[in-house]
């Protein structure tokens, strides 16, 4: 058998994606939100644990590979102590918390990019005070999805964590593909007047025939109203914008795209591609519910090249 891991934050299981498809074995999961349970259930035939504020590590199993892409909060920090009493009261208190009891090998933890500018830096210094407390030495990176041969220019930071008994002195995370895909590479049949048409009078078009100078990032080619976020129109031969869980705008949530000469939103399925999930994933029915759950998501080749390098260290 592979190694063990526990999916924490666990959304809609970008994680359990990438580990199982390694060999890797899930044992334990925990997410809170209830729509993101059900859609997690639908695909594993699990259904995570709830809050993980309320759960006690000693109901959390062994496990190698502590997994989670935790919410990124300010801590409270009072200037006295340092490290792991200043993240209590954070989500990742509780990374911490399950780490320090149960000693996994390996914590796999990825976040906003912002994180390491939050709080004007103090909250990425206290999560490397914590970790190094409760006896991790911390690898980190910033890494875009589009370098990994999704067409969405996704940046993350992404946290690799050893225990210091294991000796990792350098740990390299991967380089990305050489191969880029553009937002036409995961475009569906849509028929036109669909719910993901946007037809409307302030429309502007500036730049459609514009060439494409770097296909891993957007190009902008319009704007809906005032172009503000949500409205602004891009090509299909580059790379698409950050998917995100919130946000308005006529194309909220995945920008607008000019296909087939009509601008519209990207569907839910075209969101799964953008994160690297299979045409077997079974997507929630509700457009809503279902970008907002790809937009916390997490993009899944990224995870795996990177988990490759995990298990090159552990194995």
């Amino acid at each position: 058998m592979g190694p063990k891991f526990i999916d924490l934050f666990a959304g809609i299981g970008g994680f359990r994606l990438a580990l199982e498809g390694a060999g890797a074995e899930c044992v334990f999961s925990s997410e809170w939100d209830k729509e993101s349970q059900a859609t997690y259930s639908r695909n594993y035939g699990v259904l995570p644990d709830g809050d993980i504020t309320e759960i006690d590590s000693s109901e959390i199993p062994p496990h190698d590979i502590l997994c989670g892409g935790f919410p990124c909060q300010a801590f409270s920090i009072s200037g006295k102590q340092k490290g792991f009493d200043d993240s209590r009261g954070t989500l990742f208190y509780d990374v911490a918390r399950i780490a320090k009891d149960k000693k996994p090998k390996v914590l796999f933890l990825e976040n906003v990019k912002n994180l390491v500018k939050h709080d004007g830096g103090r909250t990425f210094k206290v999560i490397l005070q914590t970790l190094d407390e409760i006896g991790y030495d911390v690898f980190s990176k910033v890494l875009r999805s589009s370098d990994f041969g999704l067409p969405q220019a996704r940046e993350r930071i992404y946290i690799v964590a050893f225990r210091k008994d294991l000796e990792v002195r350098n740990f390299s995370f991967p380089e990305g593909h050489d191969e880029s895909r553009v937002i036409a590479d995961i475009l569906e049949e849509v028929p036109i007047g669909s719910i993901y048409d946007i037809n409307r009078s302030d429309i502007v078009l500036n730049d459609a025939f514009a060439p494409i100078i770097n296909p891993r990032k957007p190009k902008q080619i319009g704007k809906i109203n005032k172009g503000g976020q949500g409205e602004r129109i891009y090509s299909t031969s580059a790379a698409g914008i950050t998917l995100s869980a919130y946000g308005g705008g006529a194309a909220a949530k995945t920008g607008a795209y000019l296909v087939d000469g009509r601008v519209r939103k990207l569907t839910p399925r075209e969101c799964a591609r953008l994160q690297g999930f299979p045409e077997t994933f079974i997507i929630h029915p509700n457009p809503r519910v279902a970008y907002k759950q790809f937009g916390d998501s997490v993009s899944v080749p990224v995870l795996s090249a990177i988990f490759e390098k995990i298990l090159k260290e552990i194995q």
